[in-house]
């Protein structure tokens, strides 16, 4: 305790949980249809290619907006645009309570959850920027941490929309963001690390290389598939189990649960162990349990039970990627690990539309599973390939800093 006590005194703690809290209430909004999709699903009588698309469209707009808000950011400041992007959100929530009457708004209602999704980067960012090297690691994964706000969502938001209606979710997510909104405006302050305006060019620098697209898509099946699980297991509880709305989002609870509050170990593992070392554990699990939750269809305590191991091991690749970031791209940290996990989130749109296609066409989600494990195996093949050349020039074995 008192070495994290010390920890914090080599930061700026306050504006720490202010990030910390912003990306927590942000992830919370971001899977607000997923959390409601049977509520959702019931009321427009949706096809599963229906609900797919509903529940990828958030995902892959949050990806996307990721890059517009962390070049915004760069001009006015990372604090500044926490607070452009709250507004942003309320007004869109004010939108989902107002005006949503059809399929297609619901649609249109997805593109604006995805600015929800953009805060990743800049939360990290900001909590992260007053806190030394050294450091910096632990504060990253302690605001990554606000994943959290996935396994609060999926409990809350159920309740709410079973006794108010599933509309009246989004005006109440639309006073909810107030609160970090109040906390960052009082306690965050811009970090001292100013950001230096980078370049598009500079931006997108390591995707010119191989080893940014084999992060990206590294990140594509942890991450990806941390978030498009979430967003998709309520459905695939509530129509597969037949349990109640509320329950299908207290079981996903517990796999969102377990992904968020693992990474934070995954980052701590990785610098022990080395962060490739991790990830092959990683990904031979998530492909283990993917092929046996497809199989493990009738029975439900099993199935919880692999998702649960199955999202801990995603939450843990995570933290493992971002502790090899700083070692491959050390003079661009920020802007690699801001454009990995832009790509990277983009897989998660792959996992809803991939499970609702399964069910439309072949009466069953089994192929939407096994097409997501057998990624994750062609994922580890490359990695391992490449660890090869990795460990040669940017790391000790096993993808352990190098000693200076």
């Amino acid at each position: 305790m008192s070495g994290f006590k010390a920890f914090l005194k080599t930061g700026h703690s306050p504006t720490l949980f202010a990030s910390f809290l912003y990306f927590s209430f942000s992830c919370c909004i971001w899977v607000l249809n997923g959390a409601m999709a049977p509520f959702i699903s019931e009321t427009y009588q949706l096809t599963p290619g229906q609900k797919g698309l509903m529940l990828s469209i958030p995902i892959i707009a949050g990806a996307l907006m990721r890059f517009p808000l962390g070049v915004l950011a760069q001009y006015i400041g990372r604090k500044n645009a926490t607070l452009v992007e709250m507004g942003l959100i309320a007004v869109a929530m004010l939108f989902g309570f107002f005006f949503v009457n059809s399929f297609n708004d619901l649609l249109a209602m997805g593109v604006l959850l995805g600015i929800a999704g953009a805060s990743f980067g800049v939360a990290l960012s900001l909590g992260s920027g007053s806190f030394p090297p050294r450091h910096k690691g632990l504060a990253m994964g302690l605001v990554g941490a606000g994943n959290i706000g996935t396994a609060v969502s999926v409990l809350v938001a159920p309740p709410l929309a079973q006794a108010f209606g599933w509309q009246a979710v989004y005006g109440f997510a639309a006073a909810a963001i107030a609160i970090p909104m109040v906390v960052m405006i009082v306690f965050a302050q811009e970090p001292p690390d100013v950001d230096t305006h980078a370049s598009f060019r500079e931006h997108v620098a390591c995707l010119f290389e191989k080893d940014g697209w084999a992060f990206s898509v590294i990140y594509g099946i942890t991450f990806g598939g941390f978030i498009g699980l979430t967003t998709f297991l309520p459905t695939y509880y509530f129509d597969q189990f037949g349990v109640s709305k509320v329950q299908a989002g207290q079981l996903t609870m517990l796999a969102a649960f377990m992904g968020a509050t693992v990474r934070v170990f995954g980052g701590w593992i990785s610098d022990r162990l080395g962060g490739i070392n991790t990830l092959t554990a990683v990904l031979v699990t998530v492909c283990v349990t993917l092929v046996a939750c497809g199989f493990a269809g009738h029975s439900l305590a099993l199935s919880t039970l692999l998702f649960m191991v199955c999202f801990a091991a995603l939450g843990a690749g995570n933290g493992a990627l971002f502790q090899l970031v700083p070692l491959r791209w050390p003079l661009s940290t920020a802007v690699a690990g801001s454009m990995i996990g832009e790509i990277g989130a983009l897989g998660g749109g792959l996992v809803p539309n991939a499970m609702g296609q399964s069910k439309q066409h072949t009466g069953t989600y089994l192929w939407g599973f096994l097409l997501f494990a057998v990624l994750a195996f062609i994922v580890l093949i490359m990695m391992r390939r490449m660890q090869l050349r990795w460990t040669r020039t940017w790391a000790e074995k096993g993808g352990r800093a190098r000693a200076h």
